[in-house]
Parts: C-alpha cells; sequence; structure tokens
C-alpha cells in the first residue's frame, strides 16, 4: 500500500455511523519512530510483558505486508523494539508495528523502512525469557484488536477496522 492511497480522517468520515466495533480509533498517545509514517496491514497480535522474544521471533520471518501489534501493557520500562529488531521488520516486509509500550535505538528506528508507533523512547532493553503468546486479541488503550484486523497509520491518527477499507 502507498502512503498516499489512505487518510484515516476520510476512514472516520465514511465509517462514523457503522455498527459500534467496526471501525476503532486508537487514543491519541502514540507516537511514530519509524522510517515510514504511513502504513497499513493486515493485523498479526502478540501479548508480552518487558519480554520481546515472541515480537523478535514473528518479525524474523516475512511480514507480506502485515503489521504487528505488540500489547507490551503499557510498560514505561523496557523498550520492546529497538534498531535491529526493527531493521528486521522492514529486511522480511512488515508494512508496521505498533507498540503498546517503548521502543529505543531511535536514530536506527527513523532509518528502517517499516513504520514503527510507539508509547515512548527508553533506552532500557528487555529481558528474554521466551514469554509472551501470538495470536490472541489485545486490548490497545481500552481498544479491541484481534488477529486478522487491519490497521490503518497516519499523521492525523490510528484506526483498527474489521476489514480491509
Amino acid at each position: 500500500m502507498t502512503t498516499a492511497s489512505f487518510s484515516t480522517c476520510d476512514f472516520c468520515d465514511a465509517h462514523k455511523g457503522d455498527e459500534p466495533g467496526g471501525l476503532r480509533v486508537l487514543p491519541p498517545l502514540f507516537q511514530s519512530y519509524g522510517g515510514v509514517t504511513t502504513f497499513a496491514g493486515p493485523v498479526v497480535t502478540v501479548k508480552c510483558f518487558e519480554d520481546n522474544t515472541q515480537v523478535k521471533a514473528l518479525l524474523d520471518t516475512p511480514g507480506l505486508g502485515r503489521v504487528l501489534v505488540v500489547d507490551g501493557g503499557a510498560s514505561l520500562r523496557r523498550a520492546l523494539v529497538g534498531g535491529n529488531i526493527a531493521a528486521a521488520a522492514a529486511k522480511n516486509g512488515w508494512a508496521g508495528v505498533l507498540v503498546n509500550g517503548c521502543v529505543r535505538d531511535v536514530a536506527e528506528l527513523r532509518t528502517a523502512a517499516v513504520g514503527i508507533c510507539a508509547l515512548g523512547l527508553i533506552p532500557m532493553p528487555t529481558e528474554r525469557k521466551g514469554e509472551g503468546r501470538s495470536e490472541v486479541p489485545v486490548q490497545i488503550q481500552g481498544v479491541w484488536v484481534r488477529p486478522g484486523d487491519w490497521l490503518y497509520a497516519d499523521a492525523d491518527g490510528i484506526v483498527v477496522s474489521e476489514r480491509a477499507l
């Protein structure tokens, strides 16, 4: 999907009267850190807390234009994505990564050809303990995101839909 092919504002205008839950808007808490600022794709989920084992494992696989949504429990103590993981995501064809938590290596993230949104930056890495679950429904800042949903992110915000828009 090209960066100019959608607008989250247009989606909200077109779907504001839809049945509740069809189009969900994430709160304006996320910052863009990746080299790509507008991205979209079908969702893959990971639920983890201060352990990015599953995040790294998934982003090391072919992304096929998908978006990884990471529910890190909104932890502001450990970074779940850094420069090496972002580079792997870009190399493997992931459209983007949304982290309900922190990231690090901001200079490296900005050079990676992948969208990366997170709550903030922190230099502390995770400890890999092999914990976490993938392909489960996650609640991101009060908004449910499920595997197979579609996520759209641009300068105006982030929306999630049950289907491709």
